[in-house]
């Protein structure tokens, strides 16, 4: 707890002002201003309008801190889906060429079935 007194000018009474830089209640309750003084009630407005400034900024600051935790979900997800992308592409390129080697060895072994079997059907033929 930090307590000031001040004389805001040598003909007014003194000021006390206390506040804590903990919060042990959970809410923060701001002290009244002297009424008589007009200082005081600036004082105070301004410490209200830096309150509620405050406020709206960490309740911003939060709304963004959850925005970058869920882009970076987001991120982290992309990532893996481009990898599965990357991995799918490698494997239908390793596929189309196997599809291709296949399909000259099935050409291959047609053409030698044909040579094979044509001079069977030859000697068949002459028999």
């Amino acid at each position: 707890m930090i307590t000031s007194t001040r004389r805001v000018s040598p003909d007014k009474s003194e000021v006390r002002i206390s506040f804590s830089l903990q919060d042990t209640s959970g809410k923060h309750t701001p002290v009244p201003p002297c009424v008589s003084l007009r200082e005081s009630v600036q004082v105070y407005k301004e410490h209200c309008r830096m309150a509620r400034e405050f406020h709206q900024v960490k309740h911003e600051i939060a709304v963004l801190e959850d925005r970058k935790r869920k882009l970076l979900a987001e991120l982290v997800e992309d990532e893996q889906v481009a990898v599965e992308i990357a991995r799918l592409e490698e494997e239908f390129l390793r596929l189309t060429e196997e599809n291709r080697n296949l399909v000259t060895v099935h050409n291959e072994r047609t053409q030698q079935l044909e040579r094979l079997c044509l001079p069977n059907q030859t000697r068949q033929d002459s028999s």
